[in-house]
């Protein structure tokens, strides 16, 4: 749990920007609860005048996080049950997490993992990560790491550099994967040595590990969830990254309030896509505790993602998943677009209209 000093801090901190009309006994439960922060240039983003903000919905801690609604959960994807030691989560047979640790730049209200990350998180020591890169190297059937947490980008370069490093020289793994929010919510992070660490090595210095072999593919996933996160300087983030050969894709979170309108929906993955970052899950939101009021209807959601397609570029199209409640594993629940009677198909067009379809079989 976050301590009530820090959490105190971090509210008279809001308060004193004009985040927050007043700190009050229930904020101060709040953020004793689950952990507070916003960088600059999220702060700078927010309309202190605007009640309904859509950054200041996403880092400004609320009264309504006190509310647990049924089937809300601490550990919502069940990552609990999938983990065989500290630091690793291998839910999937071709692919593991490796969470390195549990802090973040920005605190999002409606984190799945909000119980556990905070300026209290754990960060994975050099003995538990030796013991999870064993676990690694020992499972022949592992392709991809994803290197998770909290945001993996907060580590130091040279530990960073460490970790990449050490996956390398494991054979059978072929793709690392990046889950991070630093692009837009601190895009000065992304420097040249962060790039050279993503390597594996760092400028002017022979690589990390004697011997090392030659890097990973590095996909880099970036989570954003409103057009206006993608500033001329978390583009420019983004730009530095792909031009040194990382592939970029997104990940968003439907959000009642956010950006569950298709309007906003559409500018955020066009955006995405003008900052060639290809979109790539829309997730329907996790039932982490206090998070009800951020909720949207699965049946919403879907009409979301169809008022979507034949109006925005197939370069547009997210897939909207659904991390099936504890442990499951992920599922897509787009919308349907065709339909059969065991014969013959009945297939949808994008405005609506019904045509017949046929194998030919």
């Amino acid at each position: 749990m976050t301590t009530k000093s820090s959490a105190a801090r971090a509210l008279q901190g809001l308060a004193q920007a004009g985040l927050l009309p007043a700190v009050t006994p229930s904020l101060e439960q709040v953020a004793a609860q689950f952990a507070v922060a916003i960088t600059p240039a999220m702060q700078a983003l927010i309309d202190p005048d605007d009640p309904a903000d859509p950054i200041a919905a996403q880092f400004v801690p609320s009264e309504q996080e006190l509310r647990i609604q049924p089937g809300e959960r601490a550990d919502p994807i069940g990552d609990e049950a999938h983990s065989p030691l500290p630091g690793i989560v291998h839910r999937y047979p071709d692919r593991i997490l490796l969470k390195l640790l549990h802090a973040c730049p920005v605190y999002c209200r409606f984190c799945f993992r909000r119980e556990q990350i905070g300026a209290h998180g754990e960060v994975l020591v050099p003995p538990a990560l030796e013991q999870a890169l064993a676990y690694i190297a020992a499972h022949k059937e592992i392709w991809e790491v994803i290197l998770t947490g909290g945001d993996p980008l907060m580590l130091s370069d040279r530990r960073l550099a460490d970790v990449i490093a050490g996956l390398n020289q494991i054979d059978h793994v072929k793709i690392l994967r990046i889950h991070t929010r630093i692009p837009v919510v601190d895009p000065a992070r992304v420097t040249p040595e962060l790039i050279a660490a993503l390597r594996g090595n760092l400028p002017s210095e022979a690589p990390v590990l004697t011997g090392a072999k030659e890097g990973k593919p590095v996909y880099v996933l970036l989570h954003c969830n409103h057009p206006r996160e993608l500033t001329e300087a978390a583009r420019a983030a983004c730009a530095r990254l792909v031009d040194a050969g990382f592939p970029m894709l997104s990940q968003s979170v439907l959000l009642r309030g956010v950006n569950d309108d298709a309007q906003t929906l559409g500018a955020l993955m066009r955006a995405l896509v003008e900052s060639r970052v290809k979109p790539h899950y829309l997730h329907q939101l996790d039932q982490a505790r206090g998070t009800g009021h951020f909720r949207v209807p699965l049946k919403r959601a879907q009409e979301l993602v169809k008022s979507l397609r034949g109006y925005l570029s197939g370069l547009c199209q997210p897939t909207l998943m659904l991390d099936i409640p504890g442990g499951h594993g992920k599922v897509p629940v787009g919308p349907v677009f065709a339909r059969t009677n065991d014969e013959d198909w009945i297939v949808e067009d994008h405005r609506g209209r019904l045509h017949e379809y046929k194998d030919g079989l």
